[in-house]
């Protein structure tokens, strides 16, 4: 028989919520992962989004582009000196993706 559950959250004036610890450990959530949300009737499930590719058409594309490079050979050779100095500087960055969201955000 399956665990069950019986957990609140409160929703704050921004529309986010806290899930709670059991049923993070239940579904296996960390930070990052994408949720699901299926409404019917007024009941609400709660389950791990699968992947479904990137929602950018022109970011799969050129992601699609590259795979094909990268499979015919395409690509060889180092990265320039200035993408590699980038990447490491964003690398060293500190950012925690559990803080608030201050102010309005448009999407």
């Amino acid at each position: 028989m399956a665990a069950t559950y019986d957990e609140y959250s409160t929703l704050t004036r921004k529309g986010q919520t806290t899930i709670p610890k059991s049923v993070r450990k239940a579904l296996d959530l960390s930070s990052g992962d994408k949720l699901r949300f299926d409404i019917k009737e007024g009941v609400v499930t709660l389950t791990r989004a699968e992947p479904a590719g990137h929602g950018d058409p022109s970011i799969g594309a050129f992601l699609s582009l590259l795979e094909r490079d990268i499979a015919a050979g395409n690509l060889r050779g180092d990265l320039p000196q200035a993408i590699l100095d980038a990447m490491k500087e964003a690398a060293e960055l500190d950012v925690d993706l559990d803080e608030p969201i201050e102010g309005d955000v448009d999407i």
